[in-house]
């Protein structure tokens, strides 16, 4: 059955950016249960920065799951990425990305791998910066593969990375490399801008989609934009989707508002 999930963000630092809740974890979860989610998308400092053992207590008090953990934290407040040409800096994007990986496993959960690809750059080689990006994820890969989790990786839109744009080149990248225990992750709002048709792109990427991110054309809350679900919606049940669809959207009007424009969207074409 396809699961619903909410992003929380945990970086006191960060104010804005498309996370449905901010900061405070214990207010967070109790709102994320009392709407009905069935799972929480955390986006923190570090695989270190939450006591896990305190996080599995939350959570099972309030009977919520951790769907998934982001790493774009090494990029945004470290500068790390898997293609960096310098390979000190490639190596700490690993090790942070492998810690991330660590922490979810400890909750079943997946680390994802967005803004921490990173780019081709002006002054760099197309391919060789794709064997840097295959070289970190089969190690990353094998290390998820070791505890029993999945690595999420995210294709994103053309302003964000020139690497691969769509789910068709991900899933290309993929079977080329054979990676272990890698996934792709399906952004609805990143697919708007690159995919000429949505669902026809999740039907033939099927076996390859691990996670979903539940956002509008406009990145706003479901139900804020143009986005034709139903016809997505069965797409995923025709591959057998059975994991999470996660709001990683803006936080609009308000995070309250937000999160309950998000779940009766859930519900509207999911339950």
């Amino acid at each position: 059955m396809i699961r619903s999930a909410v992003t929380l963000n945990l970086i006191e630092t960060m104010t804005q950016g498309p996370w449905i809740f901010w900061h405070d974890l214990e207010e967070s979860l109790k709102k994320v249960a009392n709407l009905g989610f069935d799972g929480v998308e955390l986006f923190t400092r570090s695989g270190t920065d939450l006591d896990a053992n305190h996080l599995k207590q939350r959570l099972d008090h309030y009977g919520l799951q951790l769907a998934a953990v982001g790493t774009g934290a090494g990029k945004v407040l470290h500068g790390l990425t898997l293609t960096d040409p310098d390979a000190a800096i490639r190596q700490k994007a690993i090790d942070f990305i492998a810690e991330m990986i660590s922490f979810g496993a400890q909750f079943d959960a997946p680390a994802i791998i967005g803004s921490m690809q990173g780019n081709v750059l002006p002054s760099g080689n197309r391919e060789e910066t794709f064997k840097l990006l295959a070289e970190g994820l089969e190690v990353l890969g094998k290390h998820a593969a070791s505890l029993g989790v999945t690595l999420i990786y995210e294709p994103l839109n053309r302003y964000e990375t020139n690497l691969f744009n769509t789910l068709e080149a991900g899933s290309g990248f993929l079977e080329r490399n054979e990676f272990s225990h890698v996934k792709l992750l399906a952004d609805l709002f990143h697919m708007n801008i690159e995919e000429d048709n949505l669902t026809e792109s999740i039907r033939k990427s099927g076996n390859h989609i691990g996670h979903v991110h539940f956002a509008d054309s406009n990145r706003k809350p479901m139900g804020f934009g143009h986005t034709a679900m139903g016809p997505i919606t069965e797409a995923l049940k025709e591959i057998g989707y059975s994991g999470y669809v996660s709001a990683e959207a803006f936080p609009f009007p308000n995070p309250d508002a937000a999160a309950k424009q998000t779940i009766e969207s859930f519900r509207k074409f999911f339950r």
